[in-house]
Order: C-alpha cells, then structure tokens, then sequence
C-alpha cells in the first residue's frame, strides 16, 4: 500500500500554489508607478475560441425595376422604411416595467358538530331487574366533533424596471406579426447581468425611430438576472437547497 507523508504533501501543495502565484505578484510588482498598459488591436476573428455569429436571415429577393418608374417592387413605401420588418432585422425594446400589488386576505372557518341517539326503553328494561339491564343497549351513539380554521394571506410587490435592448427578428408569422428576441450580457468585474427579452410583435406597433415598447409585446417573456460571484454567495450551497426539497419538516 502507498503511504505518504502528509505534512511533506502540505507543503509541496503550499510551494506549487505560491509559484503558480509568484508570476501574477511579479508581474505586479513590475508594474508599479507605470501607467496601465492599454490592449492592443487585435484581429477577433483569430482569436482562439471564435465562433462565428449565425443568426436567422431573411430569403434573398430578387430587386426589379419597372421602365420609367422609381417605385422599386416589394418596396413598403415610396421613401424606405427603417423599421424591422423581415427576419434577421434589429429593433430596439424599451423596457419599462412597473409593477406594485398589496394584497391582503384572510379566511375563517368554524364547524362544531354533536350526533346522540340512543334508547330510553328497550323491550320493558325498566321492569327487569338487575344485573339484566346492565347488558341490555342504553346510549346507541354519542359523537362530537368540532374544527376551525384561520388563514391570512398577504403579498406586498413592488418592481421597477427601465432599460432597452436591441432585439432580432427571429420569425415572420402568417399574419404579418414579427417574433423577436434579444439578449445582453454586461460583465462587470466577476459579475455578469443578463437580461432577456423575447416576445411577439405587430408592424403597427414599432414606432418610426424602430423602437416597441415592451408594453406591446404579446407573450412576453422578460428575464432580468445575474451570475457570478455574488449571486453565487446570495444562493443556498446545493446540499442545503436539497435538503429543504426532501425534508418533511
């Protein structure tokens, strides 16, 4: 059987991390009193672990022009329209969402229930003398029963929350109604804020500087969060999460 020696494993764990450590402290140390050195321009495309964007894009069409005329067939309107409109356009989603609920409830309930029958004379039972009417049947039944209950309930809400996100269309409906959807990621140290927004959109509905308001936007599905250090310490450690799922009390 191997056999190791504990304290001589502890420190050559401990060296390792220092000299794993002792480049980053150099590098450090060399650079104090120096101004932070700017990164330089570089290619993204050859930067290791590229991957090309795919995104949904519309069919190619085919331009044609008519003799003597400047109208353009398949053109929505004289002047060209900017809004999105096809899949693989790019609109703006103002999100503004406000919401405030103070409910309160509560419910009692109280039941008392009593069941007594019996029989007074059972077949001339009080001409019999004892012990005989000791067996013979008195009180047939006596039941009580009684129960209460009192439940309050109250839920206080408020929400607020303005942003915008730049959203794609993803899918052109029969109607002429547009899906969307966008996502932004903004990492800031070891936090990363992620927000969502995806949903079903009407022409109508996008304003001329190609922008909806989220208020608009049929099955909305609205997604604000965050991963990263510090969601990680305000979330339950996973043995406590399922030990809340499997005990009974």
């Amino acid at each position: 059987m191997f056999k190791y020696n504990r304290p001589l494993l502890s420190a050559a764990l401990l060296t390792t991390a220092m000299m794993a450590g002792g480049c980053s402290s150099l590098e450090r140390l060399s650079a104090i009193g120096e101004k932070p050195a700017l990164a330089a321009i570089e290619n993204p495309v050859a930067q290791p672990g590229y991957k090309p964007v795919q995104m949904p894009m519309p069919k190619p069409e085919v331009a044609s022009y008519n003799a003597n005329s400047l109208w353009r067939s398949g053109s929505r309107a004289f002047f060209k329209d900017q809004r999105a409109h096809q899949i693989g356009d790019i609109l703006t989603v103002t999100v503004n969402f406000t919401d405030k609920a103070n409910i309160a409830n509560e419910t009692q309930r109280s039941r008392t229930n009593k069941e007594d029958s019996g029989v007074t004379d059972f077949l001339g039972s009080k001409l019999i003398s004892n012990p005989a009417t000791s067996v013979l049947p008195g009180r047939l039944l006596t039941a009580d029963g009684s129960s209460s209950s009192d439940g309050k309930g109250s839920v206080q809400r408020q929400e607020n929350l303005q942003t915008s996100v730049a959203a794609v269309v993803t899918q052109l409906l029969p109607n002429g109604n547009l899906v969307v959807e966008g996502k932004q990621e903004i990492r800031v140290n070891y936090e990363i804020r992620e927000l969502i927004v995806a949903g079903i959109v009407r022409p109508e509905d996008i304003q001329s500087d190609n922008t909806i308001d989220s208020a608009k936007i049929a099955q909305a599905r609205i997604a604000y969060g965050g991963r990263g250090q510090i969601s990680d310490v305000q979330q339950p450690r996973y043995g406590q999460q399922v030990m809340d799922v499997l005990l009974p009390f």
